[in-house]
């Protein structure tokens, strides 16, 4: 039995437990192994954001699909009146609207997430690409579903593309959430108000238009591109993205360990070697006691009352500073006589 209840949604999942439920899903951005080979997606964290025009005769349809794959979208779930689920990790919210502006039409949908109290399974399904110069993962994600145009609920899924590409991080042409959600409802205003019939030219402006703005799906300097969303031959709708960013090549997380174990291993030489130089001035300086003056116990290491009186000259040294903050903060005058 679901509980509808959103206010215990909220307060479920914004908790740390949040995390780990969605872990325990089966899909785990950050250790991600496919053919002997480790991934880790996790520099794609965040609510990313990217939309859609389809247009018809009668019907401007623009969908705005909000993601996160690494954890629930939370909050970001929530735009405006329209509500899909804190425990989602991407969304649809769909806004139709007719060229005669007689008709105005929104709702929201999951397609990939667990149910509101955070139970069950996105069924991830994890493929490495490989072949044809091709490098990175195909991600299948369920958990979904979608109100199709004869209002039956149907599964919905997500299938993205992570493609190898070296010189990218997958953020590239990505607004955040407040950047993106701030102008939405001016955005699809004006794509319905300039797609009003109004002649071809302006028309062919509204594409290019379309085509320019950052948000848009299609864009091709963005590194999350759109593809397609629709009923698949196992009806299900289907959510298709392509995705470029370095943390898909196969090699990338031994590689990044190799330039983090280099640094680190500078800094453990060189502690290695101050530590060979002591240990050898010691053995050498105890060696040459040993043999030149037959000395035993701590005779034998060099300087060894120096070092026998390391915590007498600790305690004056301690009580010299204990006096001179002390005499600093006494004031000055006259003593009496």
């Amino acid at each position: 039995m679901r509980i509808q209840s959103s206010l215990s949604s909220s307060l479920l999942f914004s908790s740390p437990l949040l995390t780990g439920l969605a872990s325990a899903s089966g899909f785990d951005c950050q250790n991600i192994i496919a053919e002997g080979y480790k991934y880790d997606l996790y520099g794609l964290n965040g609510v990313h954001t990217l939309y859609h025009v389809d247009k018809t005769e009668d019907y401007i349809v623009n969908t705005t699909y909000v993601l996160d794959i690494c954890k629930a979208l939370g909050k970001a779930s929530i735009r405006g009146d329209l509500k899909c689920g804190t425990s989602k990790n991407i969304c649809g919210f769909q806004y139709k609207y007719a060229v005669d502006g007689s008709e105005e039409i929104s709702h929201a949908f999951p397609i990939v997430g667990l149910d509101p109290m955070g139970h069950g399974s996105k069924d991830p399904e994890v493929t490495r690409l490989k072949g044809d110069g091709q490098e990175g993962l195909l991600v299948k994600l369920a958990g979904g579903e979608y109100l199709d145009k004869d209002k039956k609920k149907k599964d919905a899924r997500a299938v993205i593309e992570f493609q190898c590409d070296p010189d990218r991080s997958g953020l590239e042409g990505l607004a955040s959430v407040e950047n993106g959600s701030s102008d939405e409802e001016t955005r699809r205003r004006l794509v319905v108000r300039e797609g009003e019939g109004e002649g071809e030219g302006e028309g062919e402006g509204d594409k290019d238009k379309e085509k320019t703005d950052p948000n848009d799906g299609s864009d091709p300097s963005r590194s999350l591109q759109f593809e397609s969303f629709g009923p698949a031959d196992d009806d299900t709708y289907v959510l298709k993205l392509k995705w470029r960013t370095r943390y898909a090549c196969d090699n990338y997380v031994r590689d990044r360990k190799g330039d983090g174990s280099s640094h680190w291993g500078f800094f453990t030489w060189m502690i290695i070697i101050l530590f060979l130089c002591i240990a050898a001035y010691l053995i050498f300086g105890s060696w040459l006691n040993y043999n030149r003056h037959g000395a035993r116990g701590w005779d034998l290491l060099p300087h060894g009352d120096t070092l026998r009186d390391i915590p007498y000259i600790f305690q004056d040294w301690l009580r010299r500073v204990i006096n001179t903050l002390q005499g600093s903060g006494s004031r000055g005058g006259y003593s009496a006589v």
